[in-house]
Order: C-alpha cells, then structure tokens, then sequence
C-alpha cells in the first residue's frame, strides 16, 4: 500500500514537473511572446487550482451531508499517513507553482532589464528601441536610432524585439496594451523599461491604466505592429534627414 502512494505521489510530482515546464514556450495563439507566457502561465495554475478546488468542495460536500444528524461529534483522530501525505502533496504544489512562475518572471519578454544589463536575448544587437513618453493627456513616440519621433500610432514590426523606455513630463500614467501583455508605469523623471516581441501583424489598443487628470479616458493611442518590409517602409517615410 505504501509503495502504490508513494508511485501515484511520484508520478503526481512528475506531471507537474513537466507542466512547470510548458511557459518557457510562448503560447502558439498569443499575438506577442509576452502574451503567450503570461497566459500559459495562467493556464497551467488554473489546471492545478481547478481539480483542487473540486476535491476540496467534494470533501465539504461530503463531510456535511455524512455527519449532518451527529448530535455528539468527537475529535478527529490523530492520523499520521494523512498528514504526511497532504503535507507533501502541498509542498509538491507550491514547487510547481515556483517554478512556473520563476521561468516567467526571470523571462526578458516579462521583466525586462535596463539598457547595458544582460538580457539574454541572442539578437540583442537587432532589438528596436523606442522612448514613450506620456503627457497629460497623450502619448509620444521616438525612435532614436531611426530618427523618428511622432504622436500618432507606436509603429513596431513583427518578430523583432522591441524595447520600450517608458517615462513621463508630468504626472503618474500607466503604459498599458491588454491585447499584449504589456503594462509599465510612467513615472516623471523615471524611466521603466519593458520588452516584447510582435509574433503577429495587427492593430492593438493603448490605454493611459492610471488616473491623471480629467483627461485621462482620452488618453488613448494605437499600436501597430506592421511586418518588417512595411515597418521599414514606414522608417523610410518618416525618418528626418
């Protein structure tokens, strides 16, 4: 009996090893590699939080409906294997938990490390740099090495790396596109840095997530992410000489 537990507690670890190793890989459906680790990471935490939430309610359910005419409850006797096994069992969850989220927080696509620090990006080199700045109540993009600095639309390519030095003139905002994972505040006289890559052409909403003035639901702007073809086009249209 206790060589079957300790099999089913082994291959339970096992399973679990192997799911904590999934967000390493961005999501195949996300529309930039931020996004896919983000969600995959929440999807392997529902697929451990899911089956223990139903077995706990189960064992509540359960319990009440088995003792509810027990007019003379006793203590619980003191078992030795149980407490074993569910210590164990938790301790083998909070190191799937661990791990997950230690492989997506340590990525450089989640937390992104200032300029001259090692990111560990191979393509270091080919990474887009792009200085956002937000004002009450828009946005400005530039684009140094490119010579570029516009108020319309943040203009990316696809399957580049791209980091973003965030900052503000003014007040507290918050640089925020749902559609792709990314949020950073915008602090004045503070720059944050953050770092994605596009896996998909398209249009994504920008919000300003932090309230700064009676301007703020209109502090709103547009990011494109354009193939590298159309995006160096762009380059070439609105690059100051």
């Amino acid at each position: 009996m206790k060589g079957k537990r300790a099999t089913l507690l082994g291959l339970f670890a096992a399973v679990l090893a192997v799911v904590a190793v999934e967000p390493a890989a961005a999501q195949s459906g996300a529309d930039t590699i931020t996004e896919g680790l983000i969600s995959d990471l929440n999807n392997q935490l529902l697929y451990i939080a899911v089956p223990i939430t139903i077995l706990v309610e189960a064992i509540l359910f359960y319990t009440v409906w088995k003792f509810r005419n027990n007019e003379s409850p006793l203590p619980t006797k003191e078992n030795r294997r149980l407490e074993i096994t569910w210590t164990v069992a938790t301790a083998v969850i909070l190191l799937f938990v661990g791990v997950a989220s230690y492989q997506v927080l340590a990525s450089p696509y989640v937390s992104a490390a200032e300029p001259g620090v090692q990111s560990g990006i191979a393509d270091e080199e080919e990474t887009l740099q792009v200085q956002v700045t937000a004002q009450q109540f828009g946005w400005t993009f530039e684009y140094p090495e490119q010579n570029i600095e516009t108020s319309e639309s943040l203009v990316i390519p696809e399957d580049r790396p791209v980091r973003f030095n965030i900052t503000s003139l003014d007040v507290i905002h918050a640089f925020h596109v749902p559609s792709m994972g990314l949020k950073s505040d915008a602090l004045p006289g503070t720059s944050n840095y953050i770092r994605t890559e596009a896996t998909d052409t398209g249009t994504h909403q920008l919000y300003c997530a932090e309230y700064c003035g009676v301007g703020h639901s209109q502090m709103l702007s547009t990011v494109e992410v354009r193939s590298q073809e159309e995006f160096q086009s762009w380059v070439d249209e609105n690059s100051e000489e």
